[in-house]
């Protein structure tokens, strides 16, 4: 029998109010127990007390909601206790609520498990959910939502029916030679599958806009020393995150500042001054700075405008780069320098000139390389591997030169599918086979 679990739901420590979700075959039990009454209405708040079973001591005044399953999150009976958040309140409750017979504290995550293994959810949309409590940013909170509510599960499924009518037609092409099968279904399943696969290499060919969306963009700030990095990087994040000083490579590790950039999350990263060092310290922050510039989703290369010529760096010249010619109330050097394809921006960070323009233009770059438009898109590594897998078996299926082996690679692909939604039945297919053919009859 499934235990009944319990737990807080709201966040803890003090507050108005704070939430605990019981889950499980004595949800209703337990709350006949806390207030000696007859379970409520369904989906309807009710004031009540609650009483510790033991002694009849009051806990606490407050709203319960009863949801019998399966009309509830987890598919199974569900009890929401709204109560006041002190505390030695909720320390209360969840003490009485633990005092009584099948009940347990519930794991991290077991709530959304549970609503997974009732079908209430597919995996996409358990992991959308995650995002969605863990967003960020505007732009987050959207892309959360939009998988929370299975837009990306209804797609991948989409991919999996039509797979497994495919890999069902070449069952029984393979296993029914002699029923009156279709005469074109060789055909038309081979075109069923080139479609597929073009659809989902499209989706795969994204630019890893809705990973970067997800995790946020890395943004490196790189240039030589003395150019105003640090300064800048304060400048953005509104707080003197970074050291400023005049003396050269004073800056030696990496600093990393979280922001949002019109609604995009990224993590600004102050770096050391690029030039020869011959201190090991120095040296090392060099290094990690060049690392760091060439493996960021964005470069911001800062040189002092109004300064000498500085040594060309390939962290300079790196694809998505803004060129920042900083302190420009102290003149424009003649100098060349080299002019990243993101834009070039003349500023004063201390006096403030070109600042507006300049993270406008920093703000729409951003929005550009997290652009993920309307449709659904991938957003974890897990979804792209197997997706990848998908259509490597798809291709392969495509070049099969024996029923057999084209019926492997597409049971491969739909496992792949899968995978990422968590959903995969032997029964479907079967299903499939006997419906479209009625062999047998």
């Amino acid at each position: 029998m499934t235990d009944t679990i319990f737990a807080l739901s709201t966040a803890a420590g003090r507050a108005g109010i704070a939430v605990i979700r019981i889950s499980g075959p004595n949800a209703g039990t337990v709350l006949r127990g806390l207030t000696g009454e007859a379970l409520p209405p369904p989906r309807q708040a009710h004031l009540t007390t609650l009483w510790k079973a033991d002694t009849g001591d009051a806990l606490d005044r407050g709203l319960a909601l009863w949801f019998p399953g399966p009309g509830s999150f987890t598919g199974e009976d569900v009890v929401e206790l709204h109560i006041h958040g002190g505390v030695a309140v909720v320390t209360a409750v969840l003490g009485a609520i633990g005092e009584l017979p099948g009940t347990r504290m519930a794991e991290p995550g077991e709530f959304t498990r549970r609503s997974f293994m009732n079908d209430k959810m597919d995996l996409t949309g358990a992991e959308g959910l995650a995002d969605l409590i863990n967003a960020e940013t505007e732009g987050q909170r959207r892309q959360a939502l939009h998988q929370a509510s299975g837009a990306l599960g209804a797609v991948y499924e989409a991919w999996r029916t039509r797979l497994m009518r495919a890999l069902a037609h070449a069952e029984a092409v393979i296993d029914f030679p002699d029923e009156e099968l279709p005469e074109d279904a060789f055909d038309a399943m081979t075109h069923e599958i080139s479609a597929l696969e073009r659809e989902l290499s499209q989706h795969i060919d994204d630019n890893r806009n809705g990973e970067r969306l997800r995790a946020g963009l890395d943004i490196a700030i790189v240039g030589p020393p003395n150019a105003g990095k640090s300064s800048l990087l304060n400048m953005l994040a509104g707080r003197d995150a970074a050291i400023v000083s005049e003396t050269a490579g004073t800056t030696r590790d990496v600093i990393e500042v979280r922001m949002d950039l019109g609604g995009i999350a990224a993590t600004l990263s102050d770096t050391a001054g690029i030039r020869a060092a011959d201190e090991a310290v120095e040296a090392e922050g060099v290094r990690r700075a060049r690392q760091r510039a060439l493996e960021a989703d964005l470069r911001i290369v800062v040189f002092d405008g109004s300064g000498e010529l500085w040594e060309a760096d390939d962290a300079y010249t790196a694809s998505q780069t803004i060129t920042v010619l900083n302190k420009s109330d102290r003149g424009t050097a003649s100098a060349p320098f080299p002019a990243g394809d993101q834009g070039v921006y003349r500023l004063s960070v201390k006096q403030g000139d070109g600042v507006d323009a300049f993270v406008e233009g920093l703000t729409a770059s951003a929005k550009i390389l997290c652009d993920v438009g309307d449709a659904p898109v991938i957003t974890r590594a897990r979804h792209r591997e197997a997706l990848g897998d998908c259509r490597d078996a798809l291709r392969r299926a495509l070049d099969a030169t024996l029923p057999e082996l084209m019926a492997e690679d597409l049971r491969l692909g739909m496992r792949a599918l899968g995978r990422i939604t968590g959903r995969f039945d032997v029964e479907d297919l079967l299903d499939i086979v006997f419906r479209d053919f009625c062999i047998g009859k």
